[in-house]
């Protein structure tokens, strides 16, 4: 059979042999394409495949998360969920094999390992007479589908983000867990694995699962979408979603919450509406360019000058421990060893600092937050990382750099969110705590000096910087 690349909603044809539903990035039963194109009633066996390629770079947070949505997925197809451990390239087709399946159904994976794993799987099948069915993706908007006038790729946003816009995006799909008539697991010869149960994770993390993403949306637009456009950027106000964590699995789809705000006109809406493009427009840059995961996308930042050495390991300990005497950067920092999540506005700043005061490779910053965010996810990670240091598509000019002391005082201006998250300044009252040194007697107890002088470093920063500068001067045939 030929293998399908369509990404429609197209039913199944109807006949006696039971399809493959493989389960990914969409741990949800409620709007489920791949359900629609299985055909009502099919007999489906479902599967989710715990790939070690995967697993390994996630960290606790993502591996704990992961665990606890398959537990609630399983809950909701009545516990017929198959979990098996091993090389998806090998289980699938050998699965599919063994329940006499015609077609393997899965929503597109857009990811470099991801598109790689299904051409092998799919080979596979093809050698078996079976079909690899893709239908829809984790975006309201695959990857690829959203062109400008001749037909080309988009590398800035704001055009991009009028033409997703304009292009928009297929309602939600109307399922449930009972959509399909679902295999008994217990029936079917293969050895299945129990859903690790041993992760330990120190963070605080938000509930997994179907139930609990919806909930949590739910009260994010009751309570705070309004005022998202003013409130996002305040990380001492709960002003944003949270919803990125189940976007990353699949606990909600884009497209649900997407539905859900189409009559709302308020600022808040498209403030959050443009947020949700954002997500679409990095999984597009990371597929035209999957390069771009691990080096730089603007390729002439290969000549900038990066630390190295005991010194950069440790400044780069300092950074991630949250002991850098920036408070803003260390409320960051610790925010992510407490919640594993950090506010988006503390992101950028502790990556600039990173970058522009630390002068260490966005890389080690971007590999750190993937494996200590539950929110982790490729494209949107690598490539704001890259947004911060100058190297990316649509980025931030390099000469922006922010200083630590004025950002936290724009955006954390009573010093709460600082205090929340660095004990050693809780008795440190108002903008105070934004500058440590400057109190009379100095940083409180416990509390480290600043490691680097920010004006200093920034005006390093910049030297650094010309030799970009004169890298695209060489490129355009300057002298």
């Amino acid at each position: 059979m030929a293998a399908s690349t369509g990404h429609g909603y197209v039913g199944a044809d109807m006949d006696d042999s039971p399809v493959l539903v493989w389960f990914r990035r969409d741990l949800r039963v409620t709007d489920q394409p791949t359900f629609l194109a299985a055909g009502q009633n099919t007999r489906a066996l479902a599967l989710f495949v715990l790939d070690q390629r995967l697993l390994a770079p996630a960290g606790a947070p993502r591996q704990w998360f992961l665990y606890g949505c398959l537990r609630d997925l399983d809950e909701s197809l009545d516990g017929r969920l198959l979990v098996v451990e091993g090389d998806p390239v090998e289980v699938v087709p050998r699965v599919a094999r063994e329940i006499g399946a015609d077609s393997v159904h899965i929503a597109a994976d857009f990811g470099p390992y991801g598109q790689a794993r299904d051409r092998a799987v799919e080979r596979v099948l093809t050698e078996q007479d079976r079909e690899l069915v893709r239908t829809g993706s984790p975006y309201a908007v695959a990857p690829g589908r959203v062109r400008s006038a001749d037909g080309g790729r988009y590398r800035v946003f704001t055009p991009f983000r009028r033409a997703w816009a304009e292009h928009g995006w297929r309602a939600p799909a109307d399922t449930d867990g009972g959509y399909l008539d679902w295999i008994d697991p217990g029936t079917v010869k293969v050895e299945a694995t129990p859903v690790p149960d041993d992760v330990t994770v120190t963070a605080e993390l938000p509930e997994p699962g179907e139930a609990a993403a919806r909930k949590r949306w739910e009260s994010f637009v009751h309570d705070h979408l309004l005022d998202y456009a003013d409130g996002r950027d305040r990380p001492d106000q709960p002003g944003t979603s949270r919803m990125s964590v189940y976007l990353k699995y699949g606990c909600v789809h884009v497209r649900t919450l997407l539905a859900d705000l189409a009559a709302k006109r308020s600022a808040g809406a498209q403030s959050f509406r443009s947020e949700l493009a954002w997500r679409d427009f990095y999984a597009d840059v990371l597929d035209q360019r999957p390069d771009s995961a691990r080096r730089n996308y603007d390729r002439s930042y290969d000549v900038l000058k990066t630390g190295s050495g005991p010194e950069a390991d440790r400044l780069f300990t300092a950074w991630k421990e949250g002991r850098t005497g920036f408070p803003v950067v260390d409320a960051g920092m610790r925010q992510l060893l407490a919640e594993g999540w950090m506010h988006n506005r503390v992101r950028m700043i502790t990556a600039s600092f990173l970058v522009k005061d630390l002068h260490l490779p966005w890389w080690w910053g971007a590999k750190h937050f993937m494996r200590s965010l539950v929110d982790g996810d490729l494209a949107s990670n690598q490539h704001g990382w890259q947004w911060v240091a100058g190297s990316g598509t649509d980025a931030a000019p390099f000469f922006r750099v922010f200083n630590p002391v004025l950002q936290g005082e724009r955006f954390d201006p009573n010093g709460d969110y600082v205090r929340t998250y660095v004990p050693e300044l809780a008795d440190v009252t108002g903008q105070a705590v934004h500058k440590p040194w400057a109190l009379p007697d100095g940083p409180p107890a416990g509390y480290p000096a600043p490691v680097v002088d920010h004006k200093r470093e920034r005006a390093e920063a910049l030297d650094r910087y010309e030799a970009v500068r004169e890298a695209r001067r060489r490129e355009r045939g300057e002298h």
